[in-house]
């Protein structure tokens, strides 16, 4: 394990409060910066979110160069109340729309690498109540102020929300403690020293994002740190403490539909790098009870496996950007 890594690549968000000072460097470095909200029925958050990171990173400070909401088919306001409040707004069934459709977090994620201009993307969850410029503005300061760094990640206090106006301060990050860690400890321990690494909110330059692929589903954030670190090394990962984060909450059924897919994510992982063997195919449903009417009936899931190639891959996307096409 590199011991000096959470020493040097660990910062606070205070540590980057100087906008000027942030918005002097991206200028310097001619750098143009997006801000992604992948989204699915948050009208609750939506609007918040927009206008806290338009009025101060936008109109007082001129850090962020656009924001833009890629939309999974929601059924509530989510689309209009972010299109009121000046985003950018896309359904992702409409980017790119000659290739294969898939849904999930992912695929948002994926579609905004084509449909954003920045060099560097910031990626934010669309359900945080308690939303700040923090969660933008730190993730972004190590990008500008160390050129090692290419990728940063939040992490911070998850109080879960029991009642409306009830939080309890702990036992946020379940999934983390329970599925990813013991994982990381076992194959890369050097990688627990990401605290949190299925944080939704984290930002990288393009030429990061573009050459690794991207899972549709909850794997994402796995596999982004996995890939980056097979491909660039630990030093290229900063991590940021915001403090704290407050959002709705899944329960434990939920929780392990999300386990599954992220330990098969995982699982791939490792047997491309060759430090497994699989001798079967993973069953592809998961398979949970249900008590109804006093008898337990089977509730099965299946698994998506899909993923997406490193869009560097695709020629639409070359095509757009001006680069050569990578195979």
């Amino acid at each position: 394990m590199k011991n000096n890594w959470l020493k040097n690549n660990t910062f606070h968000y205070s540590e980057f409060m100087d906008f000027n000072r942030l918005v002097d460097e991206k200028e310097k470095k001619n750098l143009t910066i997006s801000l992604c909200l992948p989204t699915l029925n948050e009208e609750k958050t939506i609007g918040k979110e927009i206008v806290i990171m338009k009025s101060e990173l936008m109109s007082h400070y001129p850090l962020l160069d656009e924001i833009v909401v890629i939309d999974s088919g929601s059924t509530d306001k989510t689309r209009e109340i972010a299109q009121e409040f000046g985003a950018d707004v896309y359904e992702a069934t409409d980017i790119l729309p000659n290739i294969e459709q898939f849904k999930g977090k992912g695929e948002n994620l994926w579609k905004a690498l084509y449909i954003t201009k920045g060099d560097i993307i910031v990626y934010l969850d669309a359900d945080i109540t308690n939303i700040h410029p923090r969660f933008a503005y730190a993730l972004i300061g190590p990008l500008l102020l160390f050129d090692n760094i290419k990728y940063s990640k939040a992490f911070y206090d998850r109080p879960i929300a029991i009642e409306k106006n009830e939080i309890r301060a702990t036992g946020g990050g379940r999934v983390t403690e329970l599925v990813i860690r013991p994982l990381f400890s076992l194959f890369f321990p050097e990688l627990t020293q990401i605290l949190q690494p299925l944080s939704g909110e984290y930002a990288g330059f393009r030429d990061i994002f573009e050459k690794i692929p991207f899972p549709i589903g909850y794997g994402i954030e796995t596999s982004i740190i996995l890939d980056i670190y097979e491909k660039w090394g630990l030093d290229v990962i900063a991590q940021v403490d915001l403090e704290k984060r407050v959002h709705r909450n899944q329960d434990t059924k939920a929780l392990g539909r999300m386990a599954i897919v992220i330990i098969k994510t995982f699982l791939e992982r490792v047997k491309k790098l060759g430090l497994i063997e699989i001798k079967k195919d993973l069953f592809a449903e998961m398979i949970q009870f249900r008590l109804q009417e006093n008898e337990y009936t089977p509730d099965i899931h299946k698994i998506t496996a899909d993923e997406r190639p490193p869009i560097i891959e695709l020629a639409e996307y070359c095509e757009k950007f001006n680069i050569t096409r990578q195979k």
